[in-house]
């Protein structure tokens, strides 16, 4: 495959990382981060909100265009339209998030199944839209899933229930490979995951014999997913389709470790981050190393892991957009790394978060704490700004 036109990397530069925002979006921007970036209002922030809207105060158009309005698409996939467009403006693709959770009733599973699909059958034909994701306990009960994990037996009521789960995951997927458009099955705790696991591969040997549809997720901060990444691939190869992987670092870490503590059994979380790091790094050399095997997405806000990713593609010489490489940051969160990225010519897709605001304030609280718990993320998504303010002279 012909190499493309080399740019080299200069994840600093910010007029190319803040391109498609206004004035007015890059000011509103860099007070968010400076509200996000006081602890004290971080913590405080998630019950008061929550307060407000159960006690119907009208506090949703303050959070829809403010912190919302950052972080996620809008309400609905048509409400996220101009975010697409936003995206694609500078040449980054949009995953369609449908960010609902801690559901547990059957009627809301279905919606949810069907809203998946809506996001899929939106995708299709559109190259500003990539790939899809979905989480499965979007489309299953919490509790079953656990059950499952911890290979307890299940009532005949809970039997029927889980082959509820399989079909519309199944439905999601078939869609996804009817419409040629790839679906993402995002990692979870690790008390549920083996589930979760064992249906994205069920899903790959269904979907992924000639092209990439179905990527399962590897959360690299657990010590034994590289191998379990090792493990998948060679089933895949002696099974005779392509392993969808998407590697993250991973979001559960203090629950998991707590519940760990709690519960007494070994945490299944790395000992250090260099551990993590290491596990991460190693999982896109062995990925490129079989390139032809495995498609994945590097879904990181790490700077030297895409770094590493892109030295790796120029070292074997494959191309910057080669189909089955992807990098993937979440909207709102590091665009000096996803919009230099596309402006070299690789593959870059941004998560697009939507559905009705009161449903997605545990995606949002995440993400404030995300950036007040991962040292130097606010202060460097400030800094960013900040220079970016000072070269157009705000």
């Amino acid at each position: 495959m012909e190499l493309s036109p080399k740019k080299s990397l200069n994840f600093d530069d910010t007029e190319v990382a803040f391109r498609n925002q206004s004035n007015t979006e890059l000011n509103s921007a860099y007070w968010l981060f400076k509200i996000i970036s006081s602890n004290f209002l971080t913590k405080i922030g998630p019950p008061i909100t929550n307060f407000f809207l159960n006690a119907g105060l009208p506090v949703k158009g303050i959070i829809k265009a403010t912190i919302f309005k950052h972080f996620c698409g809008g309400e609905t996939i048509a409400e996220c339209e101009n975010t697409v467009a936003q995206l694609a403006s500078g040449h980054v693709g949009t995953i369609l998030d449908y960010s609902v959770e801690g559901e547990d009733e059957e009627s809301v599973f279905d919606f949810t199944c069907e809203e998946i699909i809506r996001t899929i059958e939106r995708a299709a034909g559109d190259k500003r839209i990539p790939i899809t994701v979905f989480k499965v306990t979007g489309i299953g009960r919490f509790g079953l899933l656990e059950k499952l994990d911890a290979k307890n037996e299940l009532s005949e009521t809970e039997q029927r229930e889980f082959e509820k789960v399989k079909q519309r995951c199944e439905k999601i997927c078939r869609t996804a490979f009817h419409k040629n458009v790839p679906v993402m099955i995002d990692a979870e705790e690790s008390w549920i995951q083996d589930t979760i696991d064992q249906l994205a591969m069920d899903m790959m040997r269904l979907f992924n014999q000639k092209s990439i549809i179905v990527y399962n997720t590897y959360q690299m901060y657990r010590h034994d997913k590289l191998a379990d990444l090792k493990a998948d691939h060679l089933i895949a190869k002696a099974t005779g389709y392509i392993l969808g992987v998407k590697m993250v670092r991973g979001a559960y870490m203090e629950k998991e470790r707590k519940r760990a503590e709690e519960m007494d059994y070994p945490s299944p979380i790395q000992p250090d981050k260099a551990a993590s790091d290491r596990d991460y790094d190693e999982s896109l050399n062995y990925c490129i190393a079989h390139i032809n095997e495995i498609a994945f997405v590097c879904g990181t806000h790490n700077e030297e892991s895409c770094r590493i990713l892109a030295r790796l593609l120029d070292e074997h010489n494959i191309s910057h957009n080669h189909p089955h490489v992807y990098f993937a940051q979440l909207l709102g969160m590091s665009d000096n790394l996803s919009f230099n990225l596309s402006d070299a010519g690789y593959n870059v897709a941004k998560y697009v978060p939507y559905g009705p605001i009161k449903a997605v304030m545990p995606y949002l609280f995440r993400r404030a704490q995300e950036n007040t718990s991962i040292a130097g993320a606010t202060s460097r998504e400030l800094g960013l700004i900040i220079k970016e303010k000072k070269r157009r002279r705000l």
